[in-house]
């Protein structure tokens, strides 16, 4: 008896953690003109003075990434997204937006710079990253538009070499 106890709560253990892993998956049903339409429209003060106009990018491949530097998998993946930026400079433009605070993100660029534009949006650029797929707004997430301005891919969560290599592949030409 004790060990079919086990048996169940340990099915219904793994039954729980795949809803909560589905759950939190990123949305995927469209890559539609309307899924990324909030994204055009945006305009986002920079650090370093200036404005990241996302008009101004539609008609490049792009990679946004939705980041804080209060969030550990966030500042891990800077330096891979930056030596990606360059990697795949004049093929895929990487832009990051973060949802942070100006001053936490310029003491943050002061000691880690990053050679790719970044546009500060606030605790506001979660709601960007909720429109454009991310029903959570957790950090860091990740999406990828075609040429044509359709969403590609999406990820919530760290990204690793491979996938960015998948990505490069499958918008640049």
């Amino acid at each position: 008896m004790q060990r079919r106890h086990w048996m169940m709560l340990a099915g219904a253990t793994a039954g729980l953690a795949g809803a909560a892993a589905w759950w939190q998956r990123p949305e995927r049903d469209s890559g539609s003109a309307a899924a990324s339409a909030p994204l055009w429209s945006t305009r986002l003060p920079q650090v370093g003075g200036g404005e990241l106009a996302f008009s101004e990018l539609k008609g490049q491949a792009l990679l946004v990434n939705f980041w804080a530097t209060w969030c550990p998998p966030c500042v891990k993946e800077m330096p891979l997204l930056d030596r990606f930026a360059r990697e795949q400079a004049g093929r895929v433009t990487v832009v990051g937006i973060a949802v942070d605070r100006a001053e936490a993100v310029r003491a943050f660029l002061a000691a880690t710079p990053v050679g790719f534009r970044i546009g500060v949006a606030g605790f506001a650029g979660s709601g960007l990253a909720r429109e454009l797929g991310n029903p959570q707004g957790g950090l860091p997430f990740s999406v990828l538009f075609d040429r044509q301005g359709q969403i590609v891919d999406r990820k919530l969560g760290e990204t690793l070499p491979a996938e960015l290599q998948d990505w490069a592949r499958r918008v640049a030409s």
